[in-house]
C-alpha cells in the first residue's frame, strides 16, 4: 500500500506568484521506504516535504492533490495528521517547546490527549530506545545540538507515527553525531518498519541505505531510482548533482574501470584493492606544499587570542578555558570539533559579543561576522529590503557594490521574496551578502555551509579566494569536514574549551580517525595523505 501519493503537484508561494516552486510533481511513496530526496538549494525539496502535512503546508496557489494511505490529505484530521506523521525541521531549536527534557517527551502526548499511564509508558520507552537516560531530568537549554536534535526525533517517534519526516535534520550537527543521528534514523527505518523520507546534503551516510533516491532540479522530479541507478545516471547526462553523490561514487567514476560501483567508504576501500591489485604502487603519497603552522614565526596577526576564558554565568563552568591562537592574515583559517565544545562561543569573542573575564583578544581591521542562524540577521519584508539596509548613508558606489555582490552570491531572483519563504541555502547567501556589504576585513564565520549545495559551495569557496586575495582574514567554525580539508589553509582542532592541534588540512586530516575525510577513511590503507577526492583520483590514475 502506498502511504503517499503525490499527483500532478504544482505551487507558487505568495509572496512570488510568478515563480513556481513545484512543477506538475508526482510520485508514489510505499509504506516502510525509506527515500532519499536531493537537489540544489532551491530545487523545492522542503517545499515538497512541507506539502506532505498539512499544517506545514505554506500559502499560495496550488493545484494537484496529496494522498495518505489513499485518502486525501485535506480530508484527514490535523490530530490523526500529528500521530502518523512526524517532522524533523533542520534547527533542533525551532521545534523544542518546553524547558525540560522528560516534559519535551511527554509534550506530543499530552497535546493528543493520552492518559498518564500511557505517557509514562512511550516515555520511558523512547528513552530506553534513545539513550536518552542520562540527560532525562536535564534543562533542554543544556543539551548540545546532537542531543537537541536527538530528542526531537525522540519526542516524535513517542507517538507512533507510521512516516516519518526530515529536512535536512543533521545540518547544525558535527560528523560523529550526524552519523549516529542518521544511523538511528536507519534503525527506526529497519526495526520499526516506519516508512522515512529525508532531505540531505550529506548523501555519505543515506544513500546507501535508500530504497529510492530523488533528484529534484527548479520544481521537477529529473530522476527517481534505485542509488546505484541515480549515480550512473547524472554521471552519464552530465548532470550537477553528480558533485552532491558519495565519495565513493565520484572516485570510480573517475577512473576507467569496470568493477561493481561503491557506495559506502568500505566498499570503497574493497573497490581500490581490486583496481590497484597486482599493480606496482610507485606514487602512494601527495605532498603537502603548504607551510607548516608555526604561531612562533607568525609575526603580526590579523587575529590573536591570548589565554582567553569566559563562561557565560558567574559561577557556570568555563565554556573557553585559556584559549590562545595566531591567524596569519590573509588567510583562511578552518575550526573544527564537536557540538558543545566551546568554537561558536570562541567566535563570538573575538566579534565582541562575549567578554572573556580573563586574557585579551587583539583584531587587526573592520571585523564582520556570519551566525550560525542566518534569520538571526533578518527583520524586513524582502531580500532587497534586507541589503538595502546595509547601504544607509552611502552613495552611487554603494549601489554598484551590492549589484556586485548580489550577482556574486547568485541571489537576483530572489530579491523581491520574504526573508523566511526561501530554503536554508538560500537564506545563508542572503545573509552572507549582508555581511559582506559590510566590507569585511576579518570575516568570521560561523558554519556557512550549512544548507547550502555542494554547487554554491564551489561558488562560496571561489567568493573566499577573491576576499582572501583582497586582504580579507577569514575564519570559519565548522563541521563540514570536505569543505574544510579542500579550502581552508589551516585547521585547528577544538576541544573542551581550547585548541588541541592546528596543522595544515593534508596534516590534520589524514592523522585523524574519525575526523577526516571519506575520502582520506577510503584510501588510508593504500595512499598516504590524500585527503579529497580529486587527489585520490590523481594517485589511482598515477598508478595504473
Amino acid at each position: 500500500m502506498a502511504h503517499f501519493e503525490v499527483k500532478n503537484l504544482s505551487f507558487s508561494y505568495a509572496t512570488s506568484p510568478e515563480k513556481v516552486a513545484l512543477k506538475e510533481v508526482s510520485v508514489q511513496i510505499e509504506q516502510g521506504a525509506y527515500i532519499t530526496i536531493c537537489g540544489k538549494s532551491g530545487s523545492g525539496k522542503t517545499t515538497l516535504l512541507r506539502h506532505l502535512k498539512s499544517v506545514l503546508t505554506p500559502y499560495g496557489e496550488r493545484t494537484g492533490e496529496v494522498l495518505f494511505k489513499g485518502k486525501k490529505l485535506a480530508d484527514i484530521s490535523e490530530r490523526d495528521q500529528a500521530s502518523e506523521i512526524g517532522f524533523v525541521m533542520q534547527n533542533p531549536e525551532h521545534q523544542i517547546v518546553t524547558d525540560k527534557v522528560w516534559h519535551e517527551l511527554a509534550f506530543g502526548l499530552e497535546s493528543l490527549g493520552y492518559d498518564q499511564k500511557e505517557i509514562r509508558l512511550r516515555v520511558a520507552e523512547m528513552a530506553s530506545f534513545f539513550g536518552i537516560q542520562n540527560w532525562f531530568h536535564k534543562d533542554v537549554s543544556e543539551l548540545s545540538g546532537g542531543q537537541k536534535q536527538l530528542l526531537n526525533l525522540a519526542s516524535i517517534m513517542a507517538m507512533q507515527p507510521s512516516v516519518l519526516i526530515l529536512d535536512e535534520p543533521t545540518s547544525q550537527l558535527d560528523p560523529i553525531a550526524a552519523a549516529d543521528f542518521l544511523n538511528t534514523v536507519r534503525k527506526i527505518n529497519r526495526e520499526l518498519r516506519t516508512t522515512i523520507i529525508i532531505t540531505e546534503h550529506r548523501l555519505e551516510d543515506i544513500l546507501y541505505a535508500s530504497d529510492q533516491v530523488i533528484v529534484m532540479d527548479q520544481g521537477r522530479i529529473v530522476a527517481n531510482d534505485r542509488p546505484e541507478k541515480i549515480g550512473e545516471y547524472l554521471k552519464t547526462e552530465n548532470n550537477d548533482m553528480f558533485a552532491a553523490m558519495p565519495t565513493p561514487m565520484q572516485v570510480y567514476y573517475g577512473v576507467p574501470n569496470k568493477l561493481k560501483c561503491p557506495l559506502t567508504v568500505r566498499e570503497g576501500a574493497e573497490w581500490l584493492e581490486l583496481l590497484l591489485a597486482g599493480k606496482n604502487l610507485r606514487i602512494r603519497e601527495i605532498n603537502d606544499e603548504k607551510t607548516l603552522y608555526d604561531e612562533s614565526q607568525i609575526k603580526s596577526p590579523a587575529v590573536e587570542l591570548k589565554e582567553v576564558w569566559f563562561r557565560y554565568e558567574k559561577k557556570a563552568q568555563d565554556v573557553l578555558k585559556g584559549v590562545s591562537m595566531k591567524v596569519p592574515r590573509n588567510s583562511i583559517f578552518a575550526v573544527v570539533g564537536g557540538n558543545g565544545t566551546g568554537k561558536s562561543t570562541m567566535l563570538k569573542s573575538i566579534g565582541g559579543m562575549c567578554k572573556p573575564y580573563r586574557g585579551k583578544v587583539k583584531v587587526e581591521g573592520r571585523l564582520s561576522m556570519l551566525p550560525q542562524d542566518p534569520q538571526d540577521l533578518f527583520g524586513h519584508g524582502t531580500v532587497e529590503e534586507e541589503l538595502k539596509e546595509m547601504l544607509s548613508g552611502k552613495d552611487v558606489a554603494g549601489e554598484e557594490t551590492l549589484e556586485t555582490v548580489v550577482g556574486i552570491c547568485e541571489i537576483k531572483h530572489l530579491l523581491k521574496q520574504h526573508p523566511y519563504d526561501l530554503s536554508g541555502g538560500e537564506q545563508q547567501r542572503v545573509a552572507l551578502a549582508k555581511v559582506l556589504l559590510t566590507e569585511p576585513e576579518v570575516l568570521l564565520l560561523d558554519e556557512p555551509t550549512k544548507g547550502i549545495d555542494s554547487f554554491f559551495k564551489l561558488r562560496f569557496a571561489q567568493i573566499l579566494e577573491k576576499l582572501k586575495e583582497k586582504g580579507v582574514t577569514i575564519i570559519l567554525v565548522s563541521h563540514d569536514i570536505e569543505f574544510c580539508a579542500k579550502y581552508a589553509d589551516m585547521v585547528s582542532m577544538f576541544f573542551d574549551g581550547g585548541i588541541v592541534t592546528t596543522n595544515t588540512p593534508n596534516r590534520f586530516f589524514s592523522g585523524n580517525g574519525f575526523y577526516t575525510t571519506a575520502a582520506n577513511r577510503m584510501s588510508r590503507h593504500v595512499f598516504k595523505n590524500a585527503i579529497i577526492n580529486e587527489e585520490v583520483i590523481s594517485l589511482c590514475q598515477l598508478n595504473l
